[in-house]
């Protein structure tokens, strides 16, 4: 399993495909902000439009383009006809196995799949801090996301269809959908903030790989640096300068991910998690747990979703 599989599995997240669009200029579709662990994203099947997300106007989106707001951010897409032209009001109406959203403009259409995938740590998600405002993956014309483009095709034509068993087909195809985008960001950013920084940084690959497989280890800085064949102090500044943060820091944030994990699923008791995330201690694992996600071990497994 490589690193980026190891990081995702520790942070689940579930993936809701819900509503189509179909729209004939001029048209707009604002969505306002969100809660937190709550990323809204949207996928675009045809025609083309812009984008305006915090201070940034304008943006072209394209047939095969991606967009996602992990911080759930207020954002407006619109048509690219003039601004001044009265916009055609949307409808909506239950048909197929998504809420169709359409207005009655004559003009080429422009037709977006939207949904959200939802964390199950909320705002305490390392992930999503690790992520900036907007991922705009384009899919279009690049061979080395052939994968990704393919699986955006299967989705449009299933959310068309009327077939028997289209929603159980979308669910299925919607739930590989944010790991295949997070493979193509990793693999188009130029510059990317903490957990993912890690991933891309190579002289650090050994002592990353090693704290996502095994966080219950009891890790030494000297262990990890001699792992990665630094010095403690080269280790500990390289490793600072890139994730900005230390790896004491990255192995609780890991134990802590991994220990709400394990809570979720319900089965194993509360002592054996401690030590499956590396504490002998239940209490000292509880004040871990508590500091980090503000209730305890066991308020969190009882508010668990199913």
């Amino acid at each position: 399993m490589g690193n980026l599989s190891r990081l995702l599995s520790l942070y689940p997240v579930r993936t809701a495909l819900d509503i189509r669009c179909r729209f004939g200029a001029p048209w707009v579709l604002e969505q306002g902000a969100g809660g937190g662990g709550v990323a809204p994203y949207h996928i675009v099947v045809r025609g083309r439009g812009r984008l305006a997300v915090g201070g940034r106007k304008d943006i072209l989106l394209e047939a095969g383009d991606i967009v996602l707001f992990p911080t759930g951010s207020a954002h407006r897409l619109y048509s690219e006809q003039s601004q001044d032209e009265a916009v055609i009001p949307a409808r909506e109406v239950e048909t197929g196995p998504l809420r169709l959203v359409y207005n009655e403009g004559n003009a080429p259409e422009t037709g977006f799949l939207c949904g959200q995938f939802e964390f199950s740590h909320g705002t305490a998600n390392a992930l999503l801090a690790a992520l900036p405002e907007v991922v705009h993956i384009r899919t279009r014309a690049r061979g080395d996301l052939a994968m990704l483009h393919h699986l955006l095709d299967m989705l449009r034509i299933e959310s068309e269809s009327d077939r028997p068993g289209a929603s159980a087909v979308i669910s299925q195809l919607a739930s590989a959908l944010f790991a295949l985008l997070m493979r193509a960001w990793l693999e188009q950013a130029a510059s990317m903030p903490g957990l993912f920084a890690l991933l891309a940084e190579p002289r650090l690959q050994s002592a990353v790989e090693g704290m996502l497989a095994a966080p219950e280890h009891p890790w030494e800085l000297a262990e990890l640096a001699a792992a990665c064949n630094m010095s403690r102090a080269t280790f500990a500044r390289v490793f600072h300068k890139t994730a900005n943060a230390t790896p004491a820091e990255l192995l609780t944030q890991t134990r802590m991910a991994r220990a709400a994990v394990l809570l979720g699923e319900g089965r194993l008791p509360m002592g054996d998690i401690a030590e499956r995330v590396g504490y002998q201690s239940e209490a000292a694992f509880n004040r871990v747990f508590k500091r980090h996600y503000g209730v305890t071990p066991g308020a969190y497994r009882r508010g668990a979703p199913a």
